[in-house]
């Protein structure tokens, strides 16, 4: 497939994840329909390096995300420092909830999942039996994903994938699993304005909209279009 052929316009219900009409089946994942044929073919790459490349998670609705961001907001899942360390949500502000929380969680309506361009990877092959992935950067730096996100590295973008958080720009967190199909993500991301962002989550029941829609403008700057180059 040629970039040429490619769709690069959604729908807001699609940018959002509220509908996912784009989105075709893989491996029991949701992937955008022309992601998925680069996505096969890192795949088979991966494989002839050695490396039983799978998927922890591909498309996530907004419905999935809002669940996410309530829960961890009142308490429900654990909020996490940029260490991996527990935070007590109680001694944290509103604000600063929010903060802490975005640094590993998008808002719903705002997560790259949503597009099925965006995928988290691991190689399955190198999981340790009875080891559960936690999807930590630690992991992929020193731990059993440390060689397949070597090979990760140096290979992705020929298939035309990068890493947009590769590395820490005081936004989003290092994320070493979480790869990027850009010929689709990066005219997806100028189509998420904060100005829809704005209207989706006003619509919804976002715990803490109250604080994110007055702060929507630095939030978004700050962990949604401050992300690394392709």
């Amino acid at each position: 497939m040629t970039n040429s052929t490619i769709t690069r316009q959604l729908t807001a219900g699609q940018l959002t994840g509220q509908t996912d009409s784009h989105l075709v089946s893989h491996q029991q994942h949701l992937l955008h329909k022309d992601m998925q044929p680069a996505f096969v073919s890192l795949q088979q790459a991966a494989a002839d390096a050695g490396f039983d490349l799978q998927l922890a998670s591909a498309f996530r609705s907004f419905d999935r995300q809002l669940q996410i961001w309530n829960n961890k907001f009142n308490g429900i899942r654990p909020i996490l420092d940029s260490h991996c360390h527990l935070l007590d949500p109680d001694e944290l502000t509103v604000l600063e909830k929010i903060h802490a929380i975005m640094r590993w969680s998008a808002l719903p309506g705002a997560s790259r999942h949503h597009w099925g361009t965006d995928v988290d990877v691991y190689a399955a092959n190198c999981l340790p039996q009875g080891i559960q992935l936690q999807l930590e950067p630690w992991e992929y730096e020193t731990g059993h994903q440390a060689e397949f996100s070597v090979w990760l590295n140096k290979n992705i973008k020929r298939f035309e994938f990068y890493l947009p958080y590769a590395e820490d720009r005081n936004g989003v967190a290092i994320e070493p699993w979480h790869i990027s199909y850009y010929p689709l993500s990066q005219p997806l991301l100028k189509q998420l304005t904060p100005e829809l962002l704005h209207s989706t989550l006003s619509a919804s029941q976002i715990a803490g909209k109250s604080q994110i829609l007055t702060n929507l403008d630095s939030l978004y700057s700050k962990y949604i279009e401050n992300i690394c180059e392709v």
